[in-house]
């Protein structure tokens, strides 16, 4: 449980330690407002190179997928779901995170994004946004000790991950 505890941490800290480091070009109007309004105006964050969102993202989706992967343990030991729910609410938030990471001409050869990423917009945030939504009701039934549902929603969030592999990642070389 500890390592749950400090996968999902460690992804909060990435996705919100990148964020701040996104040049205010790449920002959207309400990223650069809150940025205004959370530091001095003397502070400059240094412009976010492709480099580093690719090093993020990387971080970012193997930490979710340790994640992931202790959820899936726990429920397939039989453990309590309760504890599972701030795992499970990491997950909604680095999809809801994790488009920002995405910003036009943010990749490298060391990328796993398809262009299909920056080309269907629209479909890879709407991907994000199935992913957040499902983890998030994954978060619920934990909460509310709910584990027979719990391992049906974990199948869910499995399988939205998978969507979203085949249309927006490269496949992995085996």
């Amino acid at each position: 449980m500890r390592k749950q505890m400090m996968a999902a941490a460690g992804v909060a800290v990435l996705a919100a330690g990148v964020m701040a480091g996104i040049a205010p070009a790449q920002q959207t109007g309400a990223q650069q407002a809150g940025a205004q309004q959370a530091a001095p105006a003397t502070t400059t964050a240094p412009a976010t190179t492709a480099e580093t969102l690719v090093a993020a993202r990387q971080a970012g989706f193997r930490l979710m997928g340790a994640n992931f992967g202790q959820l899936r343990a726990a429920a397939a030991r039989g453990d309590d779901v309760k504890p599972l729910a701030g795992p499970a609410r990491a997950i909604a938030g680095w999809a809801r995170a994790m488009p920002g990471l995405f910003p036009a001409g943010a990749t490298t050869p060391k990328s796993e994004a398809l262009p299909s990423v920056w080309s269907d917009r629209a479909g890879f945030e709407t991907a994000a946004g199935d992913l957040a939504r499902e983890a998030m009701k994954l978060s619920d039934l934990a909460k509310a000790g709910d584990t027979p549902g719990f391992g049906a929603q974990l199948q869910v969030v499995g399988g939205t991950c998978g969507a979203c592999h085949k249309k927006f990642k490269l496949e992995e070389k085996k």
